[in-house]
């Protein structure tokens, strides 16, 4: 990838060149500053604290020599000693001038220099060609002596002073006027270098902007009314971007989710198609299914109920010839009447349990309240003579359902009858009624110590017709749990065989909570024993 094609260059890549680019020059600027500053600190230094102290100086100087000039003129005419003090006190000032000015001075003030080594010897000529002499004239031959001297003398020399002292401060002049000027160059270049730094902070900004509304904000706007338009249903619009090459990879992930949307949702619809096809059939056969439901209850219900009359004839004259040719025929003539006889009772018995089956959920009343503690006590009353004298069905606390009565009988009555039926030898039957609340629906048990029920056939008792013992064992047409099975299921709950009892056999279902109900009722009496 070419580095230098700016069209590649990432978002970020670009806001970090920009700011890379503005510290550089920002950074220059900072040092040139730094640097101007620093000159403009010594220029204006050399202003304050250099050429005006020196100025100053250089006319406190002059006023020092004037006051011993004017000390010395004063003792020639008065010849007083008091009248020295100007010039003694001129000489010190003096020195402290001097030695100020050359204590500001730098090694480049050569000319400054020079003019002070200039008015110092002028000075010193001074003294010693006129000061001194006077002094010393007036001391030794009086004031008019020193008077007469000083006439005699030449103001040349001290001329000379001034014009040595004029020429120190001229210089001293230039050198504040050049200090001063070069200070308000550097404060110019100053402003300059502020200024510069403003705008470029301000471009860098613009440049900022411009490059965050040409990659990001339009090319964001333009992306959202596309997946706008996407998200509205038109899933065949390309979606792409134009902006920085991370929003141009985003464009492109949101197209090709695009794509996999508008495939699935071809798929989906498709699906949806067959579904629709699919139920429309599923519909169809329902409704033959119902149909076919229906016919065949119908069917079973005829068939039981037409079978009724020619069965009733048939075992009515079987028995009419037992009675009345008994003892007649021979043994086998009586044995085969016999068997004529039990067989159409037997058919009886299955045609009134087939139309007993076929009648659950046909012939309803409705449902209501039922008090399965009430269901119970009418269970007992049924089975009192099936039951013996030591026989004992017990039950505690059953709630209220909502269901049909007759119906809840009925599946009691069954229950418990098997239970009575498949009693173990020479053992009372005790049969226990329990139920508990599970979640929204209450799980009724009904358990037994009788016989038992094998692991093998705990999904085969509850088939129409199956019978688990011989018919010489056990009487019955082995209907009563698919009869019980079916009321159940009628009542919109589940019916299974609970293996894990160590005796007898255990049967769990499920009625669904009456609404607004969750307690059991309380029965009048905790333990029911049925005796003969």
């Amino acid at each position: 990838m070419n580095v230098w094609n700016l069209s590649t260059w990432t978002l970020r890549r670009r806001i970090v060149a920009l700011c890379f680019t503005v510290g550089v020059l920002l950074s220059a600027l900072a040092v040139f500053a730094v640097v101007t500053a620093a000159r403009n600190n010594r220029q204006l230094d050399d202003v304050l604290n250099r050429a005006s102290p020196m100025r100053a100086a250089g006319e406190s100087l002059y006023t020092a020599l004037v006051d011993q000039e004017t000390g010395i003129r004063g003792y020639a005419i008065t010849g007083q000693t008091a009248n020295l003090a100007p010039y003694t006190s001129g000489q010190q000032e003096e020195r402290d001038d001097v030695a100020l000015i050359e204590g500001l001075l730098k090694p480049d003030d050569t000319d400054i220099r020079a003019s002070l080594d200039l008015v110092k010897s002028q000075a010193a000529a001074w003294h010693s060609e006129v000061a001194e002499p006077v002094i010393k004239t007036i001391e030794s031959r009086g004031k008019a002596a020193g008077q007469t001297q000083i006439t005699a003398a030449s103001t040349g020399r001290f001329d000379a002073v001034r014009a040595a002292i004029d020429r120190m401060q001229g210089q001293i002049q230039t050198l504040r006027d050049k200090s001063a000027a070069a200070a308000r160059h550097t404060s110019q270049t100053l402003v300059a270098l502020q200024i510069a730094a403003s705008a470029i902070v301000i471009l860098a900004g613009a440049a900022l902007l411009l490059l965050l509304d040409r990659l990001v904000s339009r090319p964001v706007v333009e992306l959202a009314e596309q997946v706008r338009d996407a998200a509205e249903g038109n899933y065949d619009r390309h979606i792409a971007s134009g902006g920085s090459p991370e929003l141009a990879g985003l464009a492109g992930d949101v197209d090709a989710m695009r794509q996999k949307i508008a495939t699935e949702l071809s798929e989906v619809r498709e699906a949806r198609t067959q579904v629709e096809w699919i139920n429309d059939q599923l519909k169809i056969q329902a409704e033959e299914l119902t149909r076919s439901n229906r016919d065949l209850e119908q069917f079973a219900y005829v068939a039981s109920h037409d079978l009724q009359e020619p069965l009733r004839k048939v075992a009515s004259f079987c028995q009419l010839l037992q009675r009345r040719y008994a003892g007649q025929l021979d043994e086998r003539a009586d044995q085969y009447i016999g068997f004529a006889v039990d067989g159409a009772q037997r058919m009886q018995r299955l045609i009134n349990d087939l139309l007993a089956f076929s009648r659950i959920g046909r012939l309803t009343s409705g449902f209501t309240e039922v008090d399965l503690n009430r269901v119970l006590e009418e269970v007992r009353s049924q089975l009192e003579a099936r039951a013996g004298a030591d026989g004992e069905i017990i039950w505690a606390d059953l709630p209220i359902v909502e269901g049909e009565e007759p119906l809840l009988t009925t599946l009691f009555v069954n229950l418990i009858g098997n239970s009575l039926k498949f009693r173990r030898p020479d053992v009372p039957p005790v049969i226990r009624v329990s139920a508990q609340l599970e979640d929204d629906e209450w799980q009724i048990n009904v358990r037994d110590n009788g016989i038992g029920i094998e692991a093998e056939f705990a999904d085969k008792v509850f088939v129409i017709f199956q019978r688990l013992h011989a018919r010489d064992a056990y009487d019955g047409t082995g209907i009563g749990l698919a009869i019980v099975k079916k009321i159940v299921e009628y009542h919109g709950g589940r019916i299974w065989l609970d293996l894990d009892v160590e005796e007898g056999t255990s049967i769990n279902f499920t009625i669904p909570v009456l609404p607004g109900s969750t307690e059991p009722s309380q029965a009048p009496e905790t333990q029911k024993e049925v005796t003969a």
